[in-house]
C-alpha cells in the first residue's frame, strides 16, 4: 500500500511520522505551517481552520472549511488541503507574496488586530467566497474589484440581502464557527461584504472544475495503533467484525474532542467518511434515504429544503465549520440525548439501516435508543443510511433552546410534525431532546393533541401534557422546572405561529 499523504498548499506531504491520533493541526504547525492556531480544541472558535477539496453540489470540487484541530491528520490521506498561507500567491524572489482578495479586504477594512484568529476567519471566508451559487455582485459600491463577475448585473437580482446575507450573496453563517476576541465583528463581515467574484484565472476557482481526489484506503500505523480507511463498506463491516472494539468516525467532530480534551487514544479507529455506500441520497415515491456518511452541509444542499423540518434544523446545527465535517450517522451513533438532529428524526418518523458483515436490518428510530448513549446497535454494526417516510407532515416546527442563538448545545430541543385536516389535528409526531437519558418522542401528548380541533383549548391542554414529559434534571445549562415549561411554551408557540398559516 502506498505510503499516507496529503497535499498541502499543492505539495505532497507524506503524514509519518505523526501519530494516528495527531490533529491536522498539529501536522501542519509541525511542518511550520503556523497559520493554523488552537484556540479551543474543541470545533468552538475556528482559529484552526483550513480548507479541503471535497465532492461539490454544483460543481465537481467544493473548497470546504473544517477544523483542523478535530481532524486526524490521517484521515485526509490522499486528500488536498489549502492553508491560509497557501491562499496568497507567491511573488518574484526577494518580493513579498500578492494577498488574496479575502486577505486583502481583511486588512483594507481593519478586519484584523491581534491575528490570532484571522487564518481562521480568512478560510471560511475563503470557502464562502469560492462557493458556486453565491450570487455575484452588482453593486461597484459593495465590491469594488476589478475581478467581479462580468455578468454580475444580470445575476444580482437573485441574491438575497438581509442581516446575514450581503448584496453580494455572502452568507455570514459561514463564519458562524469563527470567533474573534479584540477586532470586533463590523470590520470582519465589512470585508465579506466587500468580496467580489474570483478572476477567471483564479487557480482555487479553476480547480473547482476538476474532481476532487479519489478516496484511498488507508492503513496508517506508528506506535501500536493504526488508522484505517477501508475501500468498500464489505471490507469495512470485515474489519468491524475482527476488531469490535475499534473506534468508528467520520468527520471525528465528536472523537477529535475526545482525543483533544480528555486525551483519549484507541488501538483502532476506521473511517467511513468517504465509503461510497454511505453517501448516497435518494428520494423515493415513499420516502428519502439519506447516506449515514454524507455531511450536514451536503445534506442541506442536495435536499435544498424538501424536507422543511431538516431544513430548520441545519442553521441550528452546531456552526457551519462543523456541519461540513458532521454526519447524521454519527450525531446518532454517539447516542448523545442533547444531540439536535435525533428529536427532529423522531418527528420525521425517521428509521435508521444497520449494517454488519451478515446484512442490514431496519430499526425506527423511536426503538433504536436503549439508553444514556446506548441503542440496540451490535458489536460490530454500524449506521449506513437513515430513511425518513413520505409525504411529510405539513406542519412542521424545530425549537431549539440554548443561550446562544446560533453555535450552542441545546437546553431544550423541540421537534413538531403535524397533520391538521379541516381544523384538526389529524396525527403529531413530536420528539424531544435535552429531557431525559435519551432523544424521546412525547407519545402522551401525542395522543392529547390527536383528534381534537387545533384551537387554544387545544393547545393549552397540550401544553401542560408536555411539560410533564421526559425527565428533566438541573445542570449548569438549565433547571429541571425551566426545560419544563420550555416545552410547554414551545406547543404554545407552534400554535401562536401556525393558526394563521392553517386557517388561510
Amino acid at each position: 500500500m502506498v505510503a499516507a499523504r496529503t497535499t498541502v498548499n499543492g505539495k505532497a506531504t507524506p503524514i509519518s511520522p505523526a501519530a494516528p491520533h495527531t490533529s491536522v493541526l498539529d501536522f501542519l504547525r509541525e511542518r511550520g505551517l503556523t497559520g493554523s492556531k488552537e484556540g479551543c480544541a474543541e470545533g468552538e472558535c475556528g482559529a484552526c481552520s483550513i480548507l479541503v477539496a471535497r465532492p461539490g453540489v454544483n460543481k465537481p470540487t467544493d473548497w470546504v472549511a473544517v477544523n483542523a484541530c478535530l481532524v486526524p491528520a490521517a484521515a485526509l490521506d490522499g486528500q488536498e488541503i489549502v492553508t491560509s498561507e497557501g491562499l496568497a500567491t507567491a511573488g518574484e524572489p526577494g518580493t513579498p507574496p500578492t494577498l488574496h482578495q479575502v486577505q486583502e479586504e481583511m486588512a483594507l477594512r481593519g478586519g484584523s488586530q491581534c491575528g490570532y484568529c484571522t487564518p481562521g476567519f480568512v478560510c471560511s471566508m475563503a470557502a464562502e467566497y469560492y462557493r458556486p451559487d453565491r450570487c455575484a455582485v452588482a453593486d461597484a459600491n459593495v465590491a469594488d474589484s476589478d475581478t467581479a463577475d462580468s455578468d454580475a448585473a444580470g445575476r444580482d437580482a437573485a441574491c438575497t440581502t438581509d442581516a446575514e446575507h450581503g448584496p453580494n450573496g455572502f452568507d455570514l453563517h459561514s463564519l458562524s464557527g469563527n470567533l474573534c476576541r479584540c477586532t470586533g465583528y463590523r470590520p470582519i463581515r465589512d470585508a465579506a461584504f466587500a468580496l467580489g467574484a474570483p478572476a477567471e484565472d483564479d487557480p482555487l476557482a479553476q480547480r473547482r472544475e476538476q474532481a476532487p481526489p479519489e478516496p484511498v484506503a488507508t492503513a496508517y500505523a506508528q506506535d501500536d495503533s493504526v488508522f484505517l480507511r477501508p475501500g468498500t463498506l464489505a471490507e469495512t463491516l470485515r474489519v468491524l467484525r475482527e476488531r469490535p472494539d475499534a473506534v468508528v468516525v467520520a468527520g471525528s467532530t465528536d472523537w477529535g474532542v475526545e482525543v483533544n480534551i480528555r486525551s483519549r487514544r484507541a488501538d483502532c479507529v476506521v473511517a467511513v467518511d468517504r465509503l461510497p455506500e454511505l453517501r448516497g441520497l435518494r428520494v423515493e415515491s415513499d420516502h428519502v434515504e439519506v447516506g449515514a456518511a454524507l455531511t450536514l452541509t451536503e445534506i442541506e444542499r442536495r435536499l435544498d429544503g424538501r424536507v422543511p423540518l431538516l431544513a430548520q434544523l441545519f442553521p441550528q446545527f452546531a456552526s457551519r465549520l462543523i456541519r461540513n465535517s458532521a454526519t447524521l450517522g454519527g450525531n446518532l451513533g454517539t447516542g448523545s440525548p442533547i444531540g439536535d438532529s435525533p428529536p427532529v428524526l423522531l418527528a420525521l418518523e425517521a428509521s435508521v439501516v444497520l449494517a454488519d458483515a451478515d446484512g442490514e436490518r431496519e430499526v425506527p428510530l423511536a426503538d433504536y435508543f436503549t439508553g444514556y448513549r446506548q441503542s440496540v446497535r451490535r458489536p460490530g454494526e454500524l449506521i449506513r443510511a437513515v430513511r425518513i417516510p413520505l409525504p411529510l407532515a405539513p406542519v412542521a416546527a424545530f425549537h431549539k433552546i440554548a443561550k446562544r442563538r446560533f453555535d450552542d448545545i441545546s437546553s431544550v430541543a423541540v421537534a413538531f410534525a403535524l397533520d391538521i385536516e379541516d381544523g384538526f389535528v389529524r396525527k403529531a409526531r413530536i420528539g424531544l431532546g435535552g429531557v431525559a437519558a435519551t432523544p424521546v418522542r412525547a407519545l402522551a401528548t401525542e395522543a392529547a393533541l390527536e383528534g381534537k380541533p387545533w384551537a387554544a383549548e387545544t393547545a393549552e391542554a397540550a401544553a401542560q401534557v408536555l411539560r410533564a414529559q421526559g425527565t428533566p434534571m438541573n445542570d449548569h445549562r438549565a433547571s429541571a422546572d425551566y426545560r419544563s415549561a420550555m416545552l410547554g411554551q414551545s406547543l404554545l408557540k407552534l400554535y401562536a405561529e401556525t393558526t394563521e398559516a392553517v386557517s388561510s
